[in-house]
């Protein structure tokens, strides 16, 4: 029997009001949800910093970046500074691990998998780096991954860069990493992709690899 996965598509959401509604499907879990899910959004221009990262590879002061219309937010999730915007595609699966397997290395992998069955079937070809988090294609990062898992069940998640701004970037060490650039599928391909059609192939590819069934 596969399992259920509800998906909620935020459209276009500001990073607060989707972090809130991760954190409730992740107590409504805990309190014995038997479903999971994913939530799918666009974000509104953001700068995150995870656990793990440093304030200082932010390289414009809070007024520059709020001229710009950028906010910036320190979370919980796992890696360092990104950037979420418009026409970047944004993954955040809420599930309870301990009914997939309970290793979240394999998680990672899994979610990198995901990107790259996705981006595959746009003629795309991506891969991993073996000191690195996320997908890549040749040297350049297309989608970043960071998450946080606990009592196995999961938040946060992945962002594909389809039709995000990459000037946006510069402001940044883009996951703390100085010596490799940032990408998109618009880059790659020459022209604005449709992201209703990029989300729903991605998530026919998260079913394939999660062996498991969306429901909207």
């Amino acid at each position: 029997m596969k399992k259920i996965v509800k998906h909620i598509d935020s459209g276009l959401s500001s990073y607060e009001d989707v972090w809130s509604l991760q954190k409730s499907l992740k107590e409504k879990k805990i309190k014995g949800d038997e479903y999971d899910y994913i939530i799918t959004v666009e974000h509104l221009p953001v700068y995150t910093l995870g656990r793990s990262g440093n304030r200082d590879h932010l390289l414009i002061d809070s007024r520059s970046s709020q001229e710009l219309g950028v906010s910036y937010i320190e979370t919980d999730r796992g890696g360092d500074i990104t950037f979420h915007g418009p026409g970047q595609l944004v993954v955040y699966p809420i599930l309870d691990l301990s009914k997939y397997y309970k290793d979240v290395h394999r998680f990672l992998r899994d979610l990198e998998e995901v990107v790259i069955v996705t981006l595959s079937r746009f003629g795309i070809s991506g891969n991993r780096e073996e000191k690195f988090t996320g997908v890549w294609v040749d040297d350049k990062k297309i989608c970043a991954i960071g998450i946080n898992v606990s009592r196995w069940i999961t938040m946060h998640g992945l962002a594909l860069n389809v039709n995000t701004d990459l000037s946006y970037f510069k402001n940044i060490i883009p996951c703390g990493i100085f010596h490799k650039d940032v990408t998109s599928m618009k880059e790659i391909l020459g022209r604005d992709q449709n992201m209703k059609e990029v989300m729903m192939t991605m998530m026919n590819s998260f079913e394939e690899v999660f062996e498991c069934e969306i429901v909207e």
